[in-house]
C-alpha cells in the first residue's frame, strides 16, 4: 500500500471509530448518571450523624496507596490488589474449567439416558442447594489444605448450572433432528458432533454464563474463611480484622468490576460461537 493510499484510508478508519464512539455515548449516559446519583446519595448518608461507613471520598483518601500501587509485592500475603485478584482468578480458572468439563459430560450422559437421569437427578438437586460456605468445612476436613479445599469449593459450586442446563439442552433436541439421524444412519460420533452438541449449545452457554458468576462468588466466600492464602477474599477478611473498612469497600468494587468483566467475556464468547438463529 502506498503512502497516498494509507492517507486515504486513515480518515475512513478515524470516521468509523468516531461514529462508533458516538453510537456508544447514548448507551453510556444513563448508567453514568445512575452511578453518579448512587455515589452522591452514599456520600450524603456518610455525612449524617452516627454514620459508621465511610463515603466514597473517604474511601479514596484511605485507599489511595492501594489504588495507585496495585502491583506491589512485599512477600507473603502482603501484596497489591492486582496480585490478590490474579490469585483468585487463577483458582477460578482451574476449578471452572474442571466444572465445565465434568458438568457438560455428566449433563450429556443424563440427558441421553433416562435411567441415569432418574437415578442421579434427586442427588444433584439436593447437592446444588448447598451454599458455598457450607462446603468449606467439609473440603477442609477431607483435603486438609487450604488451596485444594478452595479449588473444590469453586468446582462444586460452579458445576450444577452447567450440568443441569446441558441435560435440559440435550432433552430439548427436536424430534425431527433425531428422525433425520436415524434415516441417515449417523454413527454415535456423528450424531454427537453434528446434532447433539450444536442443538444443546445455547443451553450449555446459559449454564456456563451462570456458573462463571457463581464461581467468582464462591472463591470470595472460600478465601474469606481460609486464612493465609493470597486472594481477594482473604484480603477482605484481613482488612476487616484490622478495621480497615475503606479497604473492604474498595475490594468490593474490584470484585464487582471483575465479575462484570467475566460475564461480558462469556457473553462475547457465546455471541462469537453460536449462530445468529440460535441466540
Amino acid at each position: 500500500m502506498t503512502i497516498a493510499q494509507k492517507r486515504a484510508t486513515s480518515p475512513k478508519l478515524e470516521n468509523k471509530f468516531l461514529s462508533g464512539l458516538q453510537k456508544q455515548i447514548p448507551e453510556l449516559i444513563p448508567p453514568a448518571i445512575a452511578l453518579f446519583i448512587f455515589l452522591a446519595i452514599w456520600q450524603v448518608f456518610s455525612w449524617t450523624p452516627g454514620a459508621t461507613l465511610p463515603g466514597p471520598i473517604q474511601v479514596i483518601q484511605d485507599t489511595r496507596i492501594l489504588i495507585l500501587y496495585p502491583f506491589y509485592d512485599k512477600g507473603g500475603t502482603d501484596k497489591g490488589l492486582f496480585w490478590q485478584i490474579w490469585a483468585s482468578l487463577q483458582r477460578v480458572a482451574i476449578s471452572y474449567t474442571l466444572a465445565a468439563i465434568v458438568g457438560i459430560g455428566l449433563g450429556v450422559l443424563i440427558g441421553v439416558n433416562k435411567t441415569m437421569s432418574k437415578a442421579l437427578d434427586p442427588l444433584f438437586q439436593l447437592l446444588r442447594t448447598v451454599p458455598p460456605l457450607a462446603w468449606v468445612p467439609i473440603s477442609l476436613a477431607a483435603l486438609r489444605q487450604n488451596e485444594p479445599a478452595a479449588l473444590f469449593v469453586i468446582f462444586i459450586t460452579a458445576i450444577w448450572p452447567i450440568l443441569i442446563n446441558t441435560a435440559v439442552g440435550v432433552t430439548q433436541i427436536p424430534q425431527d433432528y433425531n428422525n433425520v439421524a436415524k434415516v441417515l444412519q449417523l454413527s454415535k460420533k456423528e450424531y454427537f458432533l453434528n446434532i447433539l452438541i450444536p442443538s444443546a449449545l445455547p443451553y450449555i452457554f446459559t449454564g456456563l454464563r451462570i456458573a462463571i458468576g457463581l464461581a467468582w462468588l464462591a472463591i470470595i466466600a472460600a478465601e474469606i474463611v481460609m486464612s493465609g492464602i493470597v486472594g481477594i477474599g482473604f484480603f477482605i477478611w484481613d482488612a476487616y480484622q484490622n478495621n480497615n473498612v475503606s479497604e473492604v469497600i474498595l475490594a468490593l468494587v474490584y470484585i464487582g468490576v471483575v465479575g462484570l468483566i467475566l460475564d461480558k467475556m462469556m457473553a462475547a464468547l457465546q455471541n462469537w460461537i453460536l449462530p445468529a438463529e440460535q441466540k
